[in-house]
C-alpha cells in the first residue's frame, strides 16, 4: 500500500489485517478457549483521515449563545436525509459530506477540500485549511450562508440548498475564493495563489485571492468568470458564465471594475478598465463595456451604450434579462427614425465637399 502520511508507510493492509483477525478467532474456537475481545490495531486515522478525524477542536463562532438556530443548514440536512432515503447508492456520501457533521461550515470545508485535492495538495490539508479559515471569520460564516440563499432564490436550476452545497461548481468556486481572500489578506499570498490555481483548474473560474467580492452573490454556472485582482463586486450581484472584469492590459495600480450593489451582468459580457458599473444597473450579455455606467442604467452593445433604464431596484434579484417586446420596438422605431432624419443632410454635406 502507498504510503499515506509523512511518518511511516503502513506495513499491513486491510485485508491481511481482517484475515490475521479472523485466523485468531478461529484457533481459539479449535482449542476451546473463550474468544477475548482483542482488535487489531489499524490506523484509520491514516487510511481514512478526514473521516475519522472527526469534528475540529474549533467551535463555530457566528451564532451568539441567545439564538444558536442556523436555518439554513438545519434545511440542508433534511434535504440530505430525504436524498438518501431517495437514492441510497448516494447515502455514503451524503453522510460524509453533510450528515456527519454539525455545522455548515465544516461540511463546506470538507466538499470543497476533497473537490481542490491533488496528489501534492492533500485533501487533509486542505480540509483543516479552510476550516480553520472558516470556522474563525464570521464574515465567511455569514456570506456562504447568504450566497447559498441567493443561489437558491435566484437560480431556477437549484433545487436546494443542498444541492448548491454539493453539486454547484459556482458556489464552490465563490466560496473557494473567500478563503483564498482571507489567506491573502493574511499574507500568506503564495497558498492563497495556489489555492486560486486549483480552483482555475477545477471550476474553470479565475478570481484574483485580492479582489473583493461582497454578500449574497450569485455565480450562475460560473464557468469561464475572470476578476482581476482590484475589481470590487458590491453586494446582491449576479454574474453570468464568461464574465470577465478586467484591466485594458495598459496600466497599473487599480486597473479593475468597481460593480455596484445589485447589478445584473449578463452572459459573456466583458467589462475592462478602472470603471464605475453603478447600483442595480444591467449590462446585457455579450456587451463590452469601457466606460462608467450609471445607476439603474440599461448597457447593450460593443462598446455598449445606454439603451434604457431598469425599474426595479436590484435587478440581479429579479434576474430578468430579457428587455420586453415594446422596448426593443421602441428601440427600433427611434434608431430608424434618426437614420431617416439624417438622411437628408446627407446630399448637402456631400455637395459642400465637392
Amino acid at each position: 500500500m502507498a504510503c499515506l502520511s509523512d511518518e511511516h508507510c503502513i506495513s499491513s493492509s486491510f485485508p491481511e489485517i481482517l484475515s490475521a483477525r479472523l485466523s485468531f478467532n478461529n484457533d481459539e474456537q479449535e482449542n476451546g478457549e473463550a474468544q477475548t475481545n482483542f482488535t487489531p490495531s489499524f490506523p484509520f486515522d491514516k487510511v481514512f483521515p478526514v473521516y475519522a478525524m472527526g469534528l475540529s477542536k474549533s467551535e463555530p463562532v457566528v451564532f451568539s449563545s441567545a439564538d444558536s438556530s442556523d436555518p439554513i443548514w438545519d434545511e440542508v440536512r433534511e434535504e440530505a436525509k430525504l436524498e438518501a432515503e431517495k437514492e441510497p447508492i448516494l447515502s455514503s456520501f451524503l453522510y460524509a459530506s453533510i450528515l456527519s457533521h454539525d455545522c455548515l461550515e465544516q461540511a463546506l470545508a470538507f466538499v470543497l477540500a476533497n473537490r481542490l485535492q491533488n496528489p501534492t495538495l492533500l485533501a487533509t490539508q486542505l480540509f483543516d485549511t479552510i476550516s480553520c479559515v472558516i470556522m474563525h471569520n464570521r464574515s465567511i460564516q455569514r456570506s456562504i450562508r447568504l450566497d447559498a440563499q441567493a443561489f437558491k432564490d435566484r437560480d431556477p436550476a437549484c433545487l436546494s440548498y443542498c444541492s448548491a452545497l454539493l453539486y454547484l461548481k459556482g458556489y464552490h468556486s465563490l466560496q473557494s475564493y473567500r478563503v483564498a481572500h482571507v489567506l491573502w489578506n493574511q499574507g500568506r499570498k503564495l497558498l492563497a495563489s495556489a489555492l486560486q490555481s486549483r480552483i482555475s483548474e477545477v471550476f474553470g473560474v479565475d478570481i484574483h485571492p485580492a479582489a473583493k467580492i461582497g454578500e449574497g452573490i450569485l455565480l450562475d454556472h460560473g464557468t469561464g468568470v475572470v476578476i482581476g485582482e482590484t475589481a470590487v463586486v458590491g453586494n446582491r450581484v449576479s454574474l453570468m458564465h464568461g464574465v470577465t472584469l478586467g484591466g485594458t492590459g495598459k496600466e497599473v495600480g487599480d486597473r479593475h471594475p468597481k460593480i455596484g450593489d445589485g447589478a445584473l451582468i449578463g452572459a459573456c459580457a466583458t467589462i475592462l478598465g478602472n470603471i464605475q458599473i453603478g447600483e442595480g444597473a444591467m449590462i446585457a450579455a455579450g456587451s463590452l463595456v469601457l466606460k462608467d455606467v450609471d445607476a439603474h442604467s440599461m448597457m447593450a452593445g460593443t462598446p455598449a451604450k445606454v439603451i434604457g433604464y431598469v425599474n426595479e431596484k436590484d435587478p440581479s434579484l429579479t434576474m430578468k434579462h430579457d428587455a420586453t417586446k415594446g422596448f426593443f420596438k421602441h428601440v427600433a422605431v427611434t434608431f430608424r427614425e434618426e437614420r431617416c432624419s439624417a438622411a437628408p443632410d446627407q446630399p448637402k454635406n456631400d455637395e459642400e465637399q465637392r
